[in-house]
C-alpha cells in the first residue's frame, strides 16, 4: 500500500467519523417505533377515512394494538373528519391554471376509557403546491395522488407523536 492510498484512506475514514461524531452531537436518531403507554386503542372513523386505517396499521407494529371495539380498549382515538381540497393558486396570462394549493384537514380527539380527554378536539392542516400543466393532465393527476398520500402518511405521523407525548396518569 502505498503512503497516497494510505493518507487519503486516513483522511476517508476521519471524514466519516467527524460525520458521525457531528449526527451524534445535533442529536439525530433514526425514527423508531411508537411506544404509547395503552395496551389497547380503538380507533373510531368514518369507514372512509384513510387516515384511521394508516394508524391501525401504525399501532400494528408497536406494543399497542389497534382493538375492535371500545369497550376492550384502554384510550380511543376518534377521528371525526378528514378533508381534501383544492384551490387555484396562481394563472397565467391565458387564464389557465398554473399552480394548485392542496389542503388535507383531519380533525381528532384522544381519550382515555375512563372517559378523561388526553388530547382535546384538534386540526391538522397540511398543504402542498401542485404546478400545474393542462398538456400533462394524467401526470399531474398521479401527482396529486401522490401528494394527498403524502399528506395523509404525514398527518399520520404527527397523531401518533402527539398520542405518545401526552402522560398517561
Amino acid at each position: 500500500m502505498s503512503w497516497s492510498s494510505m493518507v487519503k484512506m486516513l483522511a476517508s475514514l476521519g471524514l466519516a467519523s467527524g460525520l458521525a461524531l457531528g449526527l451524534a452531537a445535533c442529536g439525530f436518531t433514526f425514527r423508531g417505533s411508537y411506544e404509547l403507554p395503552y395496551q389497547g386503542i380503538f380507533v373510531a372513523a368514518p369507514s372512509t377515512s384513510t387516515v384511521a386505517s394508516l394508524v391501525r396499521r401504525e399501532l400494528a407494529n408497536t406494543s399497542s394494538k389497534s382493538v375492535p371495539t371500545a369497550k376492550t380498549a384502554d384510550a380511543e382515538l376518534n377521528i371525526s373528519s378528514e378533508r381534501r381540497d383544492r384551490q387555484i393558486l396562481s394563472l397565467s396570462g391565458a387564464g389557465r391554471v398554473r399552480e394548485y394549493e392542496l389542503r388535507f384537514l383531519v380533525r381528532y380527539q384522544f381519550t382515555e376509557s375512563n372517559g378523561r380527554v388526553l388530547i382535546p378536539t384538534s386540526e391538522i392542516l397540511l398543504t402542498r403546491i401542485l404546478a400545474y400543466d393542462d398538456s400533462l393532465i394524467i401526470a399531474k393527476q398521479q401527482e396529486e395522488a401522490l401528494l394527498y398520500t403524502d399528506m395523509e402518511k404525514d398527518a399520520v405521523g404527527q397523531i401518533l407523536r402527539r398520542m405518545v407525548a401526552v402522560k398517561k396518569n
